[in-house]
């Protein structure tokens, strides 16, 4: 463990290139130091690649406790009434949807469908989750599906 006070963090990372294990937590005051020491363990935890934690904040964010598989759980409840075929076409048009932010053209060239077939697939998910349009279900969802991968 290396305690670096006011470091340049680029040239610090420049400086550890060639040295093995060697994960750089985020900068913060002394007294918070033990936060960026657990940081710098999670991502060894997640990664043996990662060098710079604050390259990766995603990836630690998602895999930070136990709890993300109740909300993928939670989240994808609605889906697993469906038969399994069903709910992964469902599955996959709503990250699609997400991602694209709900431009139906652009859900249906990543999906290699036709944009009916994304109107009908988006009226069946709307009706699995009539607050489809809240903020906080689309977050709750955008986490659950990132999560998935």
């Amino acid at each position: 463990v290396l305690l670096v006070p006011d470091a340049d963090r680029p040239h610090l990372l420049r400086q550890l290139t060639a040295r093995t294990a060697v994960v750089v937590g985020p900068a913060r005051p002394w007294m918070r130091a033990s936060a960026s020491y657990a940081r710098a363990m999670r991502a060894r935890q997640v990664s043996p690649d990662i060098r710079d934690t604050e390259d990766h904040l995603v990836e630690l964010v998602l895999s930070a406790d136990a709890e993300r598989r109740d909300l993928r759980a939670r989240a994808l409840a609605p889906l697993r009434a469906l038969p399994v075929s069903t709910a992964r076409r469902l599955e996959e048009t709503l990250r699609a949807w997400l991602l694209h932010h709900g431009r139906r053209e652009e859900v249906a060239t990543a999906l290699f469908v036709h944009p009916q077939t994304v109107r009908y697939r988006m009226s069946q998910l709307r009706e699995l989750y009539p607050d489809l349009a809240s903020p906080q279900r689309v977050l709750e969802l955008t986490l659950a599906i990132g999560l998935s991968r």
